[in-house]
């Protein structure tokens, strides 16, 4: 097993100015059928999914935050 130096650590870490990707060999996401096209994405903190573990208890918060 090789193990890597500090330096090739630090150089495997920083972002290069750019990359090349094949797009040709890109696949449709399958994933994206699960969502309608109104629909966005909120990505929540841990502590407050913890709390909203449904979309529809978000929702129903959000909601009452809006009336009041």
């Amino acid at each position: 097993m090789k193990t890597q130096t500090d330096e090739e650590m630090k150089e495997a870490d920083e972002l290069r100015e750019h990359y090349s990707f094949d797009y040709s060999k890109a696949k449709p996401n399958r994933f994206a059928s699960r969502f309608s096209e109104e629909a966005i994405v909120v990505v929540l903190d841990p502590d407050v999914a913890a709390v909203f573990t449904t979309s529809e208890a978000a929702n129903q918060a959000l909601r009452s935050l809006i009336a009041a």
